[in-house]
């Protein structure tokens, strides 16, 4: 990027050592970074000895069960993203065996693009979490088990998006570097297609390295707004959920670990099929329309649940009342009826 569109903010540092405590560090909504937390990792030292050493050291896990990996020309210069079009990924997705997509990586000299993200730890991996796992402390952690993934790849850039769930991020092997955004600039990132995307979440259309701002003019406030996190082998990246983050694998052979968790109960629903449907019901509609359901949604929704129900007797509440998993069953079927009217 320019030097006028690089970001000015660092992630705040904070010293690793003592209790794990991932609630309060997202109860502070700002990303964090703990220096060499997971310093100690057998994979960490593996690394920072020899990529084929850390490779090797992933291999003693393997049960041969077949992970998907994507391959980009290297016309694409490692970002995974879409084609001139829009409607169509440049990049290809196929099976290997562990042991063959680490060769790949660790072998290839053409500038090709291998990237394999998200790829469950105890299925895959098993074993690999009893020598190399984050401790986290506190009631919720006692209650639910973050899902932990492994990201491995050459020098590959995962655009910006977002995830729905807290993230807790280790850079294993090689470095790399993260580029984040608040969620209130989600308009300056310009957001594209909802299907398809590169992985499953919406990406930004704005290619970092060289933007474009006739197209994307509010870009540059969002750089303003954005900080930056370089993370060396061991080191540990907290943020919250729906902070946009822009991933950069720096060398010709990474490693990452991440953790995903979120304090709501299991019987929501996803908040984007609300989105959804709000674009169904709601976008279209006239202006003034829809600035009182604005004032609605935040009554209903945004406010304090205390204002909706406290006037009225318990047995008044119905899907007012606060939501248990018999509840959510109920408000679910009552909408899919109307749904499919």
């Amino acid at each position: 990027m320019a030097d006028r569109l690089t970001p000015a903010a660092r992630v705040r540092e904070v010293p690793a050592g003592g209790a794990l405590d991932l609630e309060a560090l997202i109860a502070e909504g700002m990303p964090v970074i703990l220096r060499g937390h997971a310093a100690d990792w057998p994979l960490v030292r593996e690394g920072r000895h020899s990529a084929q050493a850390a490779a090797a050291y992933l291999r003693r896990f393997d049960r041969g069960r077949p992970v998907t990996g994507y391959i980009g020309d290297p016309a694409i210069r490692g970002r995974f993203h879409y084609d001139a079009s829009g409607t169509a990924l440049n990049f290809q997705a196929r099976p290997f065996a562990l042991a063959e997509f680490l060769a790949q990586v660790l072998g290839d000299r053409s500038g090709t693009a291998y990237y394999m993200g998200s790829t469950d730890l105890d299925t895959y991996l098993p074993g690999f979490r009893s020598e190399n796992d984050l401790n986290p402390t506190g009631e919720l952690f006692a209650r639910h088990v973050p899902l932990a993934s492994i990201w491995i790849g050459n020098r590959t850039i995962a655009s910006a998006h977002y995830d729905m769930a807290n993230n807790a991020a280790i850079c294993a092997v090689g470095c790399r570097r993260f580029t984040l955004f608040p969620p209130d600039q989600i308009a300056n990132l310009y957001p594209g297609p909802l299907a398809p995307t590169p992985g499953g979440q919406v990406v930004s259309m704005v290619d970092f390295a060289a933007p474009d701002l006739e197209r994307f003019p509010r870009f540059a406030q969002a750089i303003e707004r954005a900080q930056v996190a370089e993370l060396e082998p061991g080191d540990l990246l907290v943020y919250p959920a729906l902070w946009w983050h822009h991933v950069e694998a720096l060398d010709d052979f990474n490693v990452l670990v991440n953790y995903w968790w979120n304090a709501a109960p299991d019987f929501l629903d996803s908040p984007m099929d609300t989105v959804m449907h709000a674009m169904l019901s709601l976008r279209d509609r006239p202006a003034a329309e829809k600035q009182a359901w604005r004032a609605i949604f935040d009554h209903y929704v945004f406010g304090p649940a205390e204002s909706v129900t406290g006037h009225l007797p318990p047995a008044a509440q119905g899907p007012l009342a606060p939501l248990d998993d018999q509840g959510a069953r109920r408000l679910r079927a009552y909408l899919l009826h109307r749904l499919n009217r």
